[in-house]
């Protein structure tokens, strides 16, 4: 039995890493690697800040890699990638209008009447 697992086991690793790796996989691992440094740069700022933070590059990220991977979601023809990715992009972009907004009130605020 344990054979039998070990040779399907290799059987799917070889047909999903080889057989069925294209140049729409290597951009959707792209897109993920993207997606996923994210949360190293909001890691380095909040160390460097010693309390919990949200860099913008954070939220820069979060699109680009959203992007991507709803651009290969596209490519793909797969539902389950585009909406959830479609969504989330909105509300990075959403967060950059409130962070824009918030800066905006600050300097007005700041500035002698």
């Amino acid at each position: 039995m344990l054979m039998r697992l070990s040779h399907d086991l290799g059987l799917y690793f070889y047909d999903v890493l080889v057989a069925r790796f294209d140049v729409w996989a290597a951009f959707g691992v792209l897109a993920q690697l993207v997606f996923g440094a994210r949360f190293i740069v909001q890691w380095i700022a909040s160390e460097k800040a010693e309390k919990s933070v949200i860099p913008m590059g954070f939220w820069f990220l979060s699109i680009a890699g959203g992007l991507m991977t709803m651009v290969y979601g596209f490519a793909r023809r797969d539902i389950v990638i585009i909406l959830p990715q479609a969504l989330s992009i909105f509300i990075y972009i959403r967060n950059l209008m409130l962070i824009a907004k918030d800066k905006r009130r600050k300097a007005e605020a700041e500035m002698p009447t």
